[in-house]
């Protein structure tokens, strides 16, 4: 298993658009994750499988206009100010 740094921003000015953030965040739920309060559209996220396949399935959820980001994670590879939650939940999995 490997930890990915997903970040996505949906367009805001689809009329739906509190309706498709829903639904992408309760797909990407669907793997382990961890969220930084600060940070609204970022989460750590566990999956077997390469960036390339968590991006294939997190995009069905997404339009043309909107952005996804996914970066696998290196032990000992990456720093920031996070919450410690967040911080022990990558490092464990690392």
């Amino acid at each position: 298993m490997a930890v990915y740094v997903v970040t996505w921003n949906l367009n805001r000015e689809r009329s739906n658009y509190d309706a498709a953030r829903r639904q992408f965040i309760q797909h990407l739920e669907r793997y382990p994750n961890a969220q930084d309060g600060g940070l609204e559209s970022v989460r750590w996220v566990q999956s077997s499988g390469t960036a390339n396949q968590l991006r294939d399935d997190l995009r069905q959820k997404l339009d043309d206009n909107d952005r996804l980001f996914v970066s696998k994670l290196a032990a000992n590879q990456y720093a920031g100010w996070l919450n410690t939650a967040v911080w022990d939940w990558v490092t464990s999995r690392l």
